[in-house]
């Protein structure tokens, strides 16, 4: 029964999360965040993690890296659409494949959340859905940032899930 109840509560927690995401910025975002002369060509839902590692600063001292993202993009219709990898990339269904380059950051609106972010497209990969794509939006972030446990081997691996909407444009 404890087991179902964890289950319930994650889910419970994840349709909240999720729909914090679909809701609109308590504020206007910031212009440094709205790609330059570019049209919206669709908005997808991330749900995935933030992969760290545990390495050695300039100090000697072990703390948390960030490596790479994990996520599944899904549409309005819970259809998964996108994958998110490192690069950071994003790849469709089609095999249209787009790599980006961070251009602007700024805190998330939710508290302990990782950036929300303005990326630049910078190569791009076969036809089709993300072809075009110019800029990639990630905003509305939850959660993601380093697990707050500190690391006590180097190399070692953790994540720290997140939700996330992602806007690509053309």
């Amino acid at each position: 029964m404890l087991r179902n109840l964890s289950q319930a509560s994650f889910a419970t927690v994840a349709i909240a999360m999720l729909g914090a995401c679909a809701m609109p910025p308590a504020s206007p975002p910031s212009a440094s965040l709205d790609p330059p002369q570019a049209e919206r060509v669709m908005t997808l839902t991330a749900s995935g993690v933030q992969n760290y590692s545990c390495e050695l600063d300039a100090q000697g001292h072990l703390g948390w890296v960030f490596r790479s993202p994990q996520a599944t993009l899904y549409d309005a219709s819970g259809h998964a659409a996108v994958r998110h990898g490192a690069g950071p990339s994003w790849e469709a269904e089609d095999g249209s494949r787009v790599v980006g380059r961070v251009l602007a950051q700024k805190p998330s609106e939710t508290p302990a959340s990782i950036p929300q972010l303005l990326l630049e497209t910078h190569s791009t990969a076969g036809s089709g859905t993300l072809s075009a794509v110019r800029y990639v939006q990630r905003a509305h972030t939850v959660g993601g940032l380093a697990p707050t446990a500190p690391c006590s081997t180097e190399h070692e691996s953790g994540s720290s899930p997140y939700l996330a909407n992602y806007v690509f444009y053309r």
